[in-house]
């Protein structure tokens, strides 16, 4: 068992965070000593469950479950039920016993993705649980310990959602007892050319397991501002593994524009008197973002879900985006 155990850490623990930028490491440089406290966690920025499942494979935990779920998914009328489970006939369609997500997830860690989406029934259900350690299927007449790690993630600043009095004050103190932020991939530029390492060595074909970036490949991916994070790198690497013809993988096999004048189709104005760096910097953001989305979605023929897969985004952002720029996906459909 302890043999089981130690490379359950070594598959799924600290050695899959991969990074050596100072703002990367001082993220995680925490993650060994949360670990052992049973005290919940809240986490912001990238990577969000390969943290969480570093904190629960780092911890006495380890040999138990790791349940994670997207509170997003969760409707009122299903919320208690999916995590106290219920009694056989505590319901019309209720005919056989049911065990909730806090049961799945005994001795051992619950992870809780977007935890800003729960309603307000929703956050009174887990702080009940947060406070008094304890829950009742529904239809049972007994309460259940519940010897459970509450982890849990989000995309907003819940300190501004508590002020605009969208989240429970006393809910937010108690998730975020150890609070940990991991860094864009953007502010990480460092680690780029090892995580694309890792990732080529990690999805090469069985005929190419020595894969190599071009010199335009890898200046691309340094100058690349990834939206969409690792999982966008790694997609991209995905695409440049297969496509490459040979070992060498060209930018062209990667599937992201290459950061050159030629990319900006937009006109800016570069004249020095006109703002300062910061506007200048937004400018040209704004004009890369609006050149890459139009050339991607000529690319998927208009079909938002595709290209979004392919920008390592979700597709309710990646329409977001569309809107900003006013691209319509409509005008690059095929008849």
């Amino acid at each position: 068992m302890e043999r089981l155990i130690e490379h359950l850490r070594d598959a799924q623990g600290l050695a899959k965070l991969i990074g050596e930028a100072p703002a990367f490491l001082k993220a995680i440089r925490q993650l060994p000593n949360v670990a052992k406290s049973e005290a919940t966690v809240l986490i912001t920025g990238t990577g969000k469950e390969l943290v969480a499942r570093a904190i629960h494979y780092s911890s006495t935990r380890t040999a138990f479950p790791f349940v994670p779920v997207n509170c997003g998914s969760l409707p009122d009328t299903l919320l208690e039920d999916e995590l106290f489970g219920h009694e056989r006939g505590a319901f019309t369609d209720a005919h056989a016993q049911r065990r909730g997500l806090i049961a799945q997830a005994e001795k051992g860690t619950l992870f809780l993705d977007e935890v800003e989406t729960l309603t307000a029934k929703a956050q009174v259900a887990l702080l009940r649980v947060l406070q008094d350690k304890k829950f009742r299927a529904i239809g049972s007449s007994c309460e259940q310990q519940a010897d459970v790690r509450i982890v849990a993630a989000t995309n907003a600043l819940l300190d501004q959602l508590v002020r605009a009095g969208t989240f429970r004050a006393d809910l937010y103190y108690r998730l975020c007892v150890f609070s940990i932020n991991l860094p864009p991939l953007r502010d990480r530029r460092e680690d780029i050319i090892s995580l694309t390492r890792h990732f080529l060595k990690k999805h090469a074909r069985a005929d190419r397991e020595a894969l190599q970036l071009a010199p335009a490949a890898r200046e691309a991916l340094l100058a690349y501002d990834w939206p969409g994070n690792v999982r966008e790198l790694e997609n991209a690497i995905i695409r440049g593994a297969n496509l490459c013809q040979g070992n060498i993988v060209e930018i062209e096999d990667l599937g992201i524009p290459s950061i050159t004048k030629s990319s900006y189709h937009a006109p800016v104005d570069l004249s020095p008197e006109l703002c300062s760096f910061m506007a200048m910097k937004h400018k040209m953001i704004e004009a890369f973002e609006r050149d890459y989305l139009s050339r991607l979605m000529q690319s998927y023929h208009g079909n938002i879900s595709h290209a979004a897969l392919a920008a390592g985004q979700e597709r309710r952002n990646f329409s977001k985006l569309l809107k900003k720029y006013k691209i319509d996906p409509t005008l690059l459909s095929p008849i």
